[in-house]
């Protein structure tokens, strides 16, 4: 067993540090497996020699957050839990050069690993819940590529399924359909460029933000290709979305398997795909979690609050985050 011990100087930054009904605390312990406690200013650790250490560690900059912003959320405990436990800072993780001298940076250790995992295969999927930069960090990395010379084309696909609706049945010519549908593809792009640019290569097509109906029969080369949405594929979709790949293109798919808008007794593409595609040299998959997750700090705990009660329930869809299937490994 080994101890150590860390000096707070103010109550309130003990209580932030700490958090409601000891919330912080409990995480910590719970996650790392040691002893926390507090006593005249002064919190102690104990256990394994190398939980306290961790532990150490990441006490030390969560109390640097609270000397810094006053305060702490579950977000910020969770975040710094999972660099601390998944052995990677975000640090050392090169950033992404986008338009006009901007970087874009991963903000978790996930993150890190998904923009790792770009780098280094041709095919990535990407899984986890809203929030959690699996369409941004996709968009930079493309943007980032089409900056560098490395590929000549960008193409933004989602599948046609969205909340129950079809494109057919929607108002309006097919234009006024499609851009309210993809709006999301094109919120992420305009965080890489100004609008003449994305205007000027759209016209030159060399953006391209279209259904998935419209890949069909198309090959791409020297194209970063990313189909978002990716859990309301169909299997024969996702075949056909991947087949798509052309030489020295590259291919991100991402999507959030707890939010499943096809019919029930439709088994969803990218679960398929997950399980088919495993082993195969230069794919690869990363999971993001709630840990991930870099939007409003409530966006964490609607996640949570969703999740728990989807566990209760089962949708027959065999979803990837509710029966873990088989990851990839890169």
């Amino acid at each position: 067993m080994s101890e150590a011990t860390i000096s707070i100087v103010s109550s309130d930054a003990l209580r932030a540090l700490f958090g409601a009904r000891d919330q912080h605390m409990r995480t910590i312990r719970e996650t790392l497996g040691v002893s926390i406690h507090a006593h005249e200013g002064r919190v102690t650790v104990e256990g394994e020699s190398a939980a306290v250490a961790r532990a150490t560690e990441l006490l030390e900059r969560l109390n640097s957050r609270v000397r810094r912003d006053g305060g702490l959320d579950s977000a910020d405990v969770a975040r710094a839990l999972a660099e601390i436990v998944g052995g990677g800072a975000v640090s050392d993780v090169r950033p992404i050069e986008v338009y006009n001298g901007r970087t874009v940076r991963p903000r978790t250790a996930g993150q890190g690993r998904y923009l790792e995992a770009i780098r280094e295969n041709s095919l990535v999927f990407c899984i986890g819940p809203a929030g959690t930069g699996k369409t941004y960090l996709a968009v930079a990395m493309a943007a980032g590529d089409l900056r560098a010379d490395r590929i000549r084309k960008i193409v933004l696909v989602r599948p046609a399924v969205e909340a129950g609706e079809s494109l057919g049945f929607l108002p309006g010519d097919l234009q006024a359909k499609i851009n309210p549908y993809l709006r999301p593809l094109f919120d992420a792009l305009r965080e890489m460029m100004e609008h003449d640019m994305i205007r000027r290569y759209m016209e030159e097509d060399v953006i391209e933000v279209i259904p998935l109906a419209y890949m069909r029969g198309r090959t791409l080369n020297d194209a970063f290709i990313i189909l978002d949405e990716a859990q309301n594929t169909t299997i024969a979709q996702m075949k056909m979305f991947l087949t798509r790949m052309g030489a020295g293109s590259k291919i991100v798919v991402s999507g959030d398997t707890t939010q499943v808008d096809l019919p029930k007794e439709t088994r969803s593409g990218l679960t398929d795909a997950l399980e088919r595609l495993q082993g195969i040299r230069d794919i690869a998959s990363v999971r993001l979690s709630r840990a991930d997750i870099v939007r409003h700090r409530l966006v964490q705990e609607i996640v949570d609050a969703y999740e728990h009660g989807a566990g209760q329930r089962s949708s027959g869809r065999g979803s990837v985050q509710r029966k873990q299937g088989p990851q990839f490994e890169r």
